[in-house]
């Protein structure tokens, strides 16, 4: 399958230069998506994490709600997912057409899932993991007020204060930039790139971040173990995908470090590795 890569190819996007062209279809349960190019298409991983996730998605809803209903009569939402490396959106696509009163929200590093998540109808934002929740807060932080006066006052202020502040916040920032749910959210997911990689085993551009798990295959999950309890509400839970080529009693015994819960909620044997999908909570 030929796949176009390279930095330069998104800022051509981004000006409008250039589209990412649809590169295959993909159909699982009744749930279709489109996979753009440089974007890592659904597979076997992708059906186990989100068959995983639709079951355990059922466990937060309120007594009484079936799991086929729409939102409350108020508009309330359920149920507040957030996936990370999104991808195609499929996972999420899947949760919200199998589990309706679940709302999700995508972020990737790759900014052609995002786009491509966003055509299969899920709210999706480039990110870097949790990023963009952080540059929210600094944000947010840099419109409140001070927590204390400074300890000295300039010799001299200046005649006439400006009737409005600027307008301009720091960065770049995408429009409506997601905010965290009050409370945490109640699902997170994370299917993350898992394979051991060498340095010459890498492949060229944005796809390579599917794929390359560094030298043991864990260097994106402890850094997602060591954040995600900062982005967890107290009933939540997360659903992490592991192969057995990362190392299962490892994955397991870092998040027991972290303070999470282990439990192996699926697994799939598939070619040379077997998928585990691992539920993490709060001990």
């Amino acid at each position: 399958m030929n796949r176009k890569s390279g930095d330069g190819y998104y800022q051509n996007l981004a000006r409008g230069e250039q589209v990412p062209a649809v590169v295959s279809k993909v159909t699982y349960e009744g749930v279709s998506a489109d996979v753009l190019e440089d974007v890592y298409e659904p597979a076997e991983d992708t059906f186990l994490l989100a068959d995983c996730a639709a079951d355990a998605a059922r466990l937060l809803f309120p007594p009484g709600i079936p799991a086929d209903s729409a939102f409350s009569g108020s508009g309330d939402i359920f149920v507040r997912g957030l996936e990370i490396g999104c991808g195609s959106g499929f996972v999420s696509q899947f949760i919200q057409s199998k589990a309706p009163p679940v709302h999700m929200v995508g972020i990737d590093i790759n900014p052609n899932a995002v786009l491509c998540s966003r055509r299969n109808g899920v709210c999706a934002y480039q990110s870097d993991m949790f990023e963009i929740f952080e540059r929210n807060r600094r944000v947010q932080s840099s419109d409140s007020p001070p927590d204390k006066l400074p300890d000295k006052l300039p010799d001299e202020l200046p005649d006439e204060l400006p009737d409005e502040l600027p307008d301009e916040l720091p960065d770049e920032l995408p429009d409506n930039l997601p905010a965290m749910p009050a409370n945490g959210f109640d699902l997170i997911l994370f299917n993350p790139p898992y394979l051991p990689t060498a340095e010459d085993e890498r492949v060229p551009g944005y796809l390579n971040y599917a794929f390359d798990g560094g030298v043991f295959g864990r260097d994106s999950i402890d850094r997602f173990l060591e954040e995600v309890g900062d982005y967890l509400s107290d009933r939540g839970f997360f659903l992490l995908l592991i192969s057995s080529l990362t190392g299962l009693d490892e994955v397991i015994g870092a998040m027991k470090m972290n303070g999470f819960s282990a439990e192996v909620l699926g697994r799939a044997k598939v070619s040379f590795e077997e998928l585990f999908v691992l539920k993490g909570k709060w001990l």
